[in-house]
């Protein structure tokens, strides 16, 4: 969740846009209600102001990353309540709190601490137990096949989920024949491919096996698996 500077943008087209973690997000709420022009909301919200060095807006310096702001562009999104406004900023300088900082200067998922902004009432506190990496294997950087260059068996199959398709996606190129074919007559395959069972068997007995490679991250022994 962002809160920016108190300064209207169409007046002055700068801000300062400051992270809010959990510790503030009562305070931040406060800034929500719809006080006169004039107003110091720092002042009603109990926020210290600091001065910002390249933009005329001030800092929360209860927030821990603040982003100083040069406003591009203020797009309204209607007239209707709940519409809004999408304001276009360019970041000119950022200010980190180290200590929330890992040990290789990287902000820290766990230390700040951050708040959502869900509809309606509703936030949520980014804590460990919600947190989780998804990280791309390094044999798959880059540009990936896509879903839509899926054999269909395997896109409309009733067994992968988006995630294991997601995962799918990541191939630079499919296994070669060669390679399918030679996989094929692995032990643990040759059980699967028993042809005493019906097609449809046997295809959900391989889209099984294959999201079980999936599952266990061996993406390209599940391509192997999908395409025998």
């Amino acid at each position: 969740m962002i809160t920016a500077g108190s300064i209207h943008v169409l007046e002055v087209p700068e801000c300062v846009i400051n992270i809010v973690n959990y510790e503030m997000v009562q305070q931040t709420y406060l800034t929500s209600a719809d006080y006169p022009k004039g107003v110091n909301e720092f002042m009603k919200a109990g926020f210290t102001e600091l001065a910002s060095e390249t933009v005329k807006p001030p800092r929360v310096a209860e927030s821990h990353v603040q982003l100083e702001c040069v406003v591009n562009d203020v797009i309204s999104l209607g007239k209707n309540g709940g519409s809004g406004n999408l304001v276009i900023a360019e970041v000119k300088l950022v200010h980190i709190n180290e200590g929330i900082l890992d040990d290789n200067g990287q902000i820290d998922p766990h230390k700040i601490d951050l708040v959502a902004r869900l509809g309606g009432d509703w936030y949520c506190r980014v804590t460990k137990d919600n947190l989780f990496k998804i990280a791309k294997p390094s044999d798959f950087a880059g540009m990936g096949i896509g879903i839509d260059a899926f054999p269909e068996a395997v896109k409309n199959s009733n067994v992968l989920t988006g995630n294991n398709l997601g995962l799918l996606a990541l191939v630079k190129t499919l296994p070669s024949d060669e390679e399918v074919e030679a996989f094929s007559k692995t032990e643990e395959m040759k059980e699967l491919l028993d042809f005493s069972i019906d097609t449809d068997n046997r295809i959900l007995r391989l889209h099984l096996k294959a999201k079980e490679f999936l599952d266990n991250g061996f993406v390209v022994e599940a391509w192997k698996v999908l395409l025998i």
